[in-house]
């Protein structure tokens, strides 16, 4: 291995954290899993680079990151579009890049999208805790550059290993465009009895404006109140992607940070892959749900997966 070099964040703008795949067997400890919100900008950001799937990047939101890399290296920036400079000159996302020494990249404030992914050829060197992971948790204090659940500040340094890669750029009918109209789709759950056919028909007919009081932990939804026949149901483990209905009938999606046990009765789970398109909407965003069948979304996960593993 090559000596290390560092990056310095000069600012960290609205919220930059620490990401990777996320923790594994840490649920039954009562601990999120965390990791990064969209999996597939994610995924395209440490495949540009030849990275390894679960390499360490910087999860931006809304831009205003500012960061000095102490020694040449190639980077790539996937997910919302955050006007990137480098020098003060205009780079291009979903591509590789090569910084040199000495090189100040700033990323403007996101114009498409929600979400920025920053990575550098092998990943950041960065100690993984619990569940073999540094993905940063701020309601628990864990993970991150630190180990202590905080976000990037000026004057912290992640350090990388210098080296450059070939150029590779991501197709444009792979990138998303993060402003289309959404449609979700839901494998219904064991706990879809709770609701009545009548509610799921205002469900699956209706549209839903995520609220600005969303965030990585659940997205809430305002729309058409959804009626359950259950109440008082025993705690049990929340999935990646569960629809939780509480009393006033507004769903909850349940993200990456989400709790690991609730009481609420679920409708049902989001296709992962529809979930990180969802992780780019801004507040205000319309949505809508379609019912999709268990072997359909796990023949699509399985397409994904292989693809990027």
């Amino acid at each position: 291995m090559n000596q290390l070099a560092a990056i310095e964040v000069l600012h960290g703008g609205m919220l930059a954290l620490l990401q990777d795949a996320g923790r594994r067997s840490v649920m039954e400890s009562g601990l999120a899993t965390g990791g990064a919100a969209d999996g597939h900008a994610y995924a395209w950001v440490n495949r540009l680079l030849a990275n390894s799937a679960d390499a360490s990047v910087i999860e931006v939101t809304l831009g205003g990151l500012q960061v000095r890399f102490a020694a040449a290296t190639t980077i790539a920036l996937t997910g919302a579009d955050c006007q990137p400079r480098l020098n003060g000159d205009v780079i291009p996302m979903w591509q590789t890049v090569v910084v040199p020494a000495g090189g100040e990249l700033h990323l403007g404030h996101v114009r498409k999208g929600l979400r920025s992914y920053l990575a550098v050829a092998g990943g950041f060197h960065v100690e993984r805790s619990l569940g073999g992971s540094c993905s940063t948790v701020l309601r628990e204090g864990m993970g991150g550059l630190d180990n202590t659940g905080r976000r990037l500040e000026a004057g912290d340094c992640l350090h990388y290993e210098p080296m450059v890669r070939p150029h590779q750029a991501v197709s444009s009918r792979f990138i998303p465009d993060y402003q289309q109209p959404l449609t979700l789709r839901v494998v219904l759950g064991a706990q879809v009895d709770s609701f009545s056919n009548a509610s799921l028909n205002t469900f699956f007919s209706s549209s839903y404006i995520l609220s600005p009081k969303s965030d990585r932990m659940g997205i809430r939804l305002e729309g058409a109140s959804i009626a359950s026949l259950r109440t008082g149901l025993i705690s049990e483990g929340i999935a990646l992607g569960a629809i939780q209905v509480p009393a006033d009938g507004q769903p909850i999606i349940l993200m990456q940070d989400r709790q690991t046990i609730g009481g609420y009765p679920k409708l049902g789970s989001v296709l992962p892959l529809d979930l990180y398109a969802l992780a780019q909407r801004q507040p205000g965003a319309e949505l809508k749900f379609s019912p999709i069948s268990l072997f359909e979304a796990q023949q699509t996960m399985v397409t994904f997966l292989k693809f990027f593993r």
